[in-house]
């Protein structure tokens, strides 16, 4: 077991692998980075200096390895998760929030997830479990987390999909399960489909951007 799974595993959740940088501006949110698959914390960073350079920022580091890739939680197969880990790992992820804006001072009220596929995942997930777990989300080629619960209520949440017509990964069905549950729970949801597979283009990241921007 890696160190990470360890300090998890003794509840020591400021020690999760991470980056906090406070904003410039303290009526912006803070960006909750969530990189994809064998991804680091460093991922996402310049993602969100160009969304937002006054916004505080929180990149974390998956703290599940698969074949010495970090990753947020386990999954079975290509495309289907280990379930009972991802609801570990989400409640793991949400106490981390709740400690580190306790410890940074932070808006814990004012989190918008940034996450990149198994990030997205991850993300979603806080969504599909906790009411106030995020102010928003960004997911980019993300699938629906887990299928035939009762999410709370997401009324006032807003929350980006990017989604690629040619993604293997991640079906068109995926992002249109998922737009319709969030949607159902209260959720404002807008999804750009883009002729593209599973990788971040730069289209996706303008259309995330005007997005953003629209919320202030």
């Amino acid at each position: 077991m890696n160190d990470l799974n360890n300090d998890v595993e003794k509840g020591e959740m400021m020690k999760l692998k991470h980056i906090y940088e406070p904003g410039e501006n303290v009526n912006k949110p803070v960006f909750l980075l969530l990189h994809g698959t064998g991804g680091t914390e460093e991922d996402l960073l310049p993602l969100a200096e160009k969304m937002d350079p006054q916004a505080g920022v929180l990149s974390v580091r998956g703290n599940v390895l698969e074949n010495g890739m970090p990753r947020f939680f386990k999954r079975l197969s290509e495309g289907v998760f280990d379930e009972e880990d991802l609801i570990k790992r989400t409640e793991e992820l949400n106490e981390f929030l709740d400690g580190a804006s306790n410890e940074y001072g932070f808006d814990r009220n004012h989190v918008i997830a940034i996450g990149y596929s198994n990030g997205a995942n991850i993300a979603a997930s806080l969504l599909f479990h906790y009411q106030d777990a995020l102010h928003g989300a960004v997911l980019h080629h993300p699938m629906v987390p887990r299928r035939n619960i009762q999410l709370p209520d997401l009324t006032g949440k807003q929350v980006f999909i990017g989604a690629g017509l040619s993604d293997p990964l991640c079906p068109v069905e995926e992002s249109e399960a998922l737009e319709q549950l969030l949607t159902e729970a209260g959720a404002t949801v807008t999804t750009k489909w883009l002729q593209q597979g599973h990788q971040l283009t730069m289209d996706e990241l303008h259309a995330s951007h005007l997005w953003y921007e629209q919320l202030n």
